[in-house]
């Protein structure tokens, strides 16, 4: 019964997504040609992003653990653990005030019709080319002169072995916001990983936990940054994690 409910699911998602991402993603791609209009673009995309995460039938609790606060005045490198596609989805809901450009994979441009939006409003990173992660700092850089935060998963991916808590961390991120001296805002999710899709025991999504860990000022050594960064979603997962069994 739950392999039906999950090829259910897996058909279901796309076709949200194909009616989602033709009606909403046409006028995105209009207004991505102007820099200025980004700003208006992003709204659609969160309306595209919420149609995608509640259509699907996800939830989410936040929870504070820092009472440091966000200033919609600056941009932002925003870093989280990464679980699963729904991660893109939950980061463009929780960021209202803060335009954001993701750093994702090439590959992804080669999806039909998604794909020709995702390059206009994207950083894309081919990460078997030196010369391509090399400009990813400029293309970033640009992206915030025009006021827009930047959203990284510095695992680089979901990691393939689910038994993997936290993977290690990509050095981007880091140098971005050392660089650039870029606040990183750092968030751990709970619970997709066992939620997408339709892999824990009770066979169907739910209400994944967000925690807000705080702001890390950005400092000279990308090196102390990922370090500080890692270790603070890492002590989250597992506490909250073992809390949840």
């Amino acid at each position: 019964m739950t392999k039906i409910l999950n090829y259910l699911w897996r058909f279901w998602l796309l076709l949200l997504a194909f009616f989602l991402t033709v009606g909403i993603g046409i006028p995105v791609y209009i207004l991505s040609f102007n820099k200025k209009h980004y700003k208006y673009g992003y709204k659609l995309v969160r309306l595209w992003c919420f149609g995608m995460f509640y259509g699907m039938g996800f939830r989410y609790d936040l929870t504070n653990l820092s009472e440091q606060k966000k200033d919609r005045n600056i941009p932002y490198v925003f870093i989280s653990n990464h679980t699963s596609i729904m991660d893109i989805m939950l980061v463009c809901i929780l960021f209202p005030d803060h335009p954001i450009c993701f750093v994702g994979k090439k590959e992804l441009v080669k999806i039909p019709i998604f794909g020709t939006i995702y390059k206009r409003i994207c950083v894309m990173v081919d990460r078997a080319s030196a010369k391509s992660r090399a400009d990813v700092y400029r293309r970033c850089a640009e992206k915030m002169e025009e006021g827009n935060s930047i959203a990284i998963f510095p695992e680089g991916g979901v990691p393939d072995d689910t038994s993997v808590i936290l993977d290690d961390f990509k050095d981007g991120a880091f140098m971005l916001s050392s660089k650039h001296q870029s606040p990183i805002a750092v968030y751990t999710f709970v619970g997709l990983k066992e939620m997408f899709p339709f892999e824990n025991s009770k066979g169907y999504p739910g209400r994944v936990k967000v925690y807000f860990n705080g702001i890390i000022e950005p400092t000279d050594s990308p090196k102390d940054l990922k370090a500080e960064a890692y270790e603070t979603i890492k002590k989250t997962l597992i506490r909250y994690s073992v809390e949840r069994k």
